[in-house]
């Protein structure tokens, strides 16, 4: 079950500001450990050492072969790859890696049954309340932040 929480848009710079919004309200962060434990409950004959092993060598390869320019598909999940912020140069011949190269992201690029429309399909979700004074300005700074990349 998803749940969310409303938050009212008080930016001063805000093109709907006032307006209402949803926000996902998230029950905590799993880490590999938690996810292998998680794996090993569901009736697999490997143990959670073993799943977290395998868990860990995946993660170190998924960057290792994004970091050398391939994608990585893990199907019905995502497409990682690395994508580049760079700043502009007026000329061809005057753009450097070195200067206007600014930055790199991982990317995730939902795939098979993960894409949107899926799990529009699959997702149930309820309202938790709404945003207490401190959640919602810590909402709003998400949301320059992010508007600003």
């Amino acid at each position: 079950m998803l749940k969310y929480k409303l938050y009212q848009d008080n930016r001063s710079n805000a093109q709907h500001k006032g307006n209402w919004y949803a926000h996902m309200n998230l029950d905590g962060t799993m880490d590999l450990d938690e996810l292998a434990a998680h794996m090993s409950d569901h009736g697999t004959p490997y143990s959670k050492g073993v799943i977290c092993g395998v868990l860990n060598d995946m993660v170190g390869c998924i960057k290792e072969l994004v970091l050398e320019g391939n994608a990585v598909k893990l199907d019905n999940l995502a497409i990682f790859s690395v994508g580049i912020e760079s700043k502009p140069a007026n000329t061809k011949e005057e753009f450097n890696a070195r200067t206007h190269i600014t930055g790199y992201k991982l990317r995730a690029r939902a795939t098979g049954g993960s894409i949107n429309a899926r799990l529009s399909q699959l997702a149930s979700i309820n309202q938790m309340g709404e945003y207490s004074h401190d959640e919602a300005e810590t909402a709003e700074n998400s949301q320059d932040a992010n508007n600003g990349e």
